[in-house]
């Protein structure tokens, strides 16, 4: 008994060193062929925006605030792929399995 539970403290501790680590990874999407480029971390966090001066029509905002959302949708997914990726294996071994409260999975 007190082998699982070390086992499960352990697990515990990997958890969130993994989830210490995805808040620090940095993670581009990008939209309309690298025109708008966004970076989040591997936890969602937006954490910066490029826009090509092409990308840039002031006769036409809508399309680069389209642009602007697909890039951080593309940005998000990536971090959501990362975090499913680092911490799936660790929440299924703490009998997660259908996502962590907090976490984008």
């Amino acid at each position: 008994m007190q082998q699982l539970l070390q086992q499960a403290q352990k697990m515990q501790q990997d958890l969130a060193a993994a989830q210490q680590e995805l808040a620090e990874t940095p993670v581009e999407g990008s939209a309309g062929g690298g025109l708008v480029k966004a970076t989040v971390t591997g936890s969602g966090e937006l954490k910066g925006l490029v826009i090509d001066p092409r990308a840039v029509d002031p006769e036409d905002t809508e399309t680069l605030a389209d642009l602007v959302v697909a890039a951080v949708r593309d940005a998000n997914t990536a971090a959501q792929e990362l975090a499913s990726e680092k911490l799936g294996p660790l929440a299924q071994g703490l009998g997660g399995g259908g996502g962590l409260p907090g976490l984008p999975f």
